[in-house]
């Protein structure tokens, strides 16, 4: 059983609604859904064991596992806030902290964090203050999402290409698609290939 279906079962038997839970925690009842379908998949220490005190067990039988089982390997990789391109390399300018993260979630090549800003990409169920797990390449599949340095910003965008134009699409129609065909007075660079969002909450 996984760690959401454990943290239904121990809530329907407490007799407890997401709201509820939710209340006791202090987050919102999506995030209890969230937990329950298995949308978040590495739940923070903190929540852990508030939701192993309320529920009357151990963070290990909490997650679904065994005392036996081998724990998975952490690596800590950078929370960048801002990120330069001089000479073609990349450089993290500011860089926020440490994000502890399974070795099995890399798969060869370089990663870093991003934080998600604002609401442009809420329809790809990626919200405000949410961790990006970005790994760095060059380019990406068409329709795929990517980070994006335009100047020294970077942005989390769908890739679109056409010839030699690229357009940056939002998960959100309040924001119009930004079109990059070369002429425009900024750089535009594709960094990394999003892998994971880890919600934060």
């Amino acid at each position: 059983m996984g760690a959401g279906d454990l943290i239904k079962q121990l809530r329907l038997k407490k007799g407890l609604t997401q709201e509820e839970l939710g209340n006791l925690i202090g987050v919102k009842r999506a995030a209890v859904n969230k937990w329950e379908t298995g949308s978040v998949e590495n739940l923070k220490r903190s929540t852990i064991e508030k939701l192993s005190a309320i529920f009357g067990v151990s963070p290990i039988q909490l997650l679904g596992l065994t005392e036996a089982e081998p724990r998975d390997v952490l690596v800590s990789l950078p929370i960048v806030g801002r990120i330069s391109c001089g000479n073609g390399v990349l450089a993290y300018e500011e860089i926020e902290g440490y994000e502890p993260t399974p070795e099995t979630w890399l798969n060869g090549g370089e990663y870093f964090y991003l934080r998600a800003k604002g609401d442009s990409m809420k329809n790809a169920r990626i919200q405000d203050g949410d961790l990006l797990l970005i790994r760095q390449q060059p380019d990406v599949d068409d329709g795929e999402i990517a980070a994006v340095l335009i100047n020294d910003q970077a942005v989390l965008k769908k890739v679109y290409k056409t010839g030699d134009t690229l357009v940056l699409q939002s998960e959100n129609p309040d924001y119009p698609p930004i079109v990059c065909d070369g002429k425009e007075d900024y750089s535009v660079r594709i960094i990394g290939k999003l892998k994971r969002t880890v919600i934060t909450y």
